[in-house]
């Protein structure tokens, strides 16, 4: 046999097979008969002439050959014909070699070949010992067909789960360049938002400082503007014609309309700036207070005002009170008759408590449900009613800034209900 060799002269068969006369390398032993027989792998043994000498049980099963019909023969015809010109040379070698036995896969992987003509991959050991009639070479060979299959499944999956790992990694190298971008683009926004909100916090305390001073500079002369009007029209009533006394009146009135304008504006810019801290505030006890305020209009009105229980809650005293009189005196203000019913209740809704003051007026088209809470928005001329456009702006500014919302759910001709939302904490995010 020979190392490298792509001859598979190894390999399992059952009862080993010698060649009788002068061939045989030694004594029968039944001992080492029944190694031979009950070997898995073959075993086989050639002389110098590279004939075979001995073939197990193993080396049947494997090579397809009985003991019988192989003894005797060549080496030649368990190697495939690629490899026989060159087994010769690898004996040889071997031969000459110091040592007594060696892996026969150190120079190539080594191949057998079947008796239907077939090969196989094998993996095989040589050895030699000199007996009387010289030198006689074992091959113990395996058929590792089993080994090298599985071996080619272990290294598809390996390649198919390093192709996954290469497209996955790509995939979280992509995301992760993606999630960078995203990261710096809102990093970049944060940034823009925040210098935004400084522009709007100086844009919010210019805007207030000029209220202040253009209530300030503005009242004074619409003061004195209504003052000396005043004046004119009681001394010299009598001495003008009717259209002057008209004239002047709208003079007045004017001048009064500018004043309560400036006056709400002025309460509008505040709203943020300058409320109280938050702390518990008794609703129950703040619509009191808010209908002693309007005790003229409800007298005048007739109007019959229904409270609910209605929760304590955490926000700024006076800008509830503002809050709710507000809503009331609309209430009042825009009855469709006599005796105007107002009921105000609450409920809760998840972590809110939602406040409603419903009446029986003329309503509102739901098409402008939006638009009422924006400033100096009016659906009624200031002759039907009066006022100046900003009470339901400064409402829905109170409201945010308790962290809720407010709208109106309404049926024209059947009333309006208006609800806004507080929220059930102790300080509300715009505090």
């Amino acid at each position: 046999m020979s190392e490298n060799c792509p001859v598979d002269p190894a390999s399992d068969a059952t009862l080993p097979q010698r060649a009788a006369g002068p061939r045989t390398a030694r004594v029968a032993d039944p001992r080492f008969d029944e190694i031979l027989a009950s070997a898995n792998d073959a075993i086989i043994s050639i002389d110098e002439t590279h004939t075979i000498t001995l073939f197990n049980r193993g080396a049947e099963r494997i090579f397809g050959y009985s003991a019988a019909d192989i003894i005797g023969q060549p080496l030649d015809r368990l190697i495939p014909e690629r490899f026989v010109a060159r087994h010769p040379g690898q004996v040889k070698d071997f031969s000459a070699a110091p040592e007594a036995s060696r892996m026969m896969a150190q120079r190539g992987e080594i191949y057998g070949r079947r008796y239907d003509g077939s090969e196989f991959p094998a993996e095989a050991s040589i050895s030699k010992f000199r007996g009387p009639d010289g030198l006689v070479f074992t091959v113990i060979l395996r058929d590792i067909t089993d080994r090298r299959a599985a071996e080619q499944i272990l290294r598809g999956a390996h390649d198919e789960l390093e192709k996954r790992v290469r497209e996955r990694t790509a995939e979280l190298e992509e995301r992760n360049a993606q999630l960078q971008q995203e990261i710096q683009e809102r990093r970049r926004a944060e940034k823009q938002l925040a210098e935004q909100a400084r522009e709007l916090a100086r844009s919010n305390a210019d805007l207030e400082q000029f209220a202040s001073v253009a209530s300030h500079d503005l009242q004074e002369p619409l003061r004195m503007v209504a003052s000396y009007t005043q004046l004119l029209n009681r001394r010299y009533r009598s001495r003008l014609d009717a259209d002057a006394d008209e004239f002047m009146g709208f003079i007045v009135d004017g001048a009064l309309r500018m004043q309560r304008l400036i006056n709400d504006l002025l309460a509008f810019s505040r709203v943020g700036s300058r409320g109280k801290g938050f702390q518990p505030v008794d609703l129950s006890a703040t619509v009191t207070e808010a209908l002693g305020s309007l005790r003229a209009a409800i007298e005048e009105s007739g109007a019959h005002i229904r409270v609910g229980t209605l929760p304590v809650i955490h926000g700024d005293p006076t800008q509830m009170e503002q809050l709710l009189q507000n809503l009331i005196g609309n209430a009042i203000k825009f009855r469709r008759g006599p005796e105007p019913q107002v009921h105000i209740d609450a409920r809760r809704e998840d972590t809110l408590w939602r406040i409603d003051v419903c009446d029986d007026g003329i309503g509102i088209d739901p098409r402008f449900a939006e638009r009422i809470f924006v400033i100096f928005q009016r659906l009624h001329t200031a002759t039907e009613y009066p006022g100046t456009g900003i009470g339901l702006a400064i409402c829905k500014k109170i409201v945010e800034r308790h962290g809720g919302r407010i709208d109106v759910r309404s049926t024209p001709g059947q009333g309006a209900c208006f609800s806004f939302t507080l929220p059930d904490r102790e300080e509300p995010p715009h505090a």
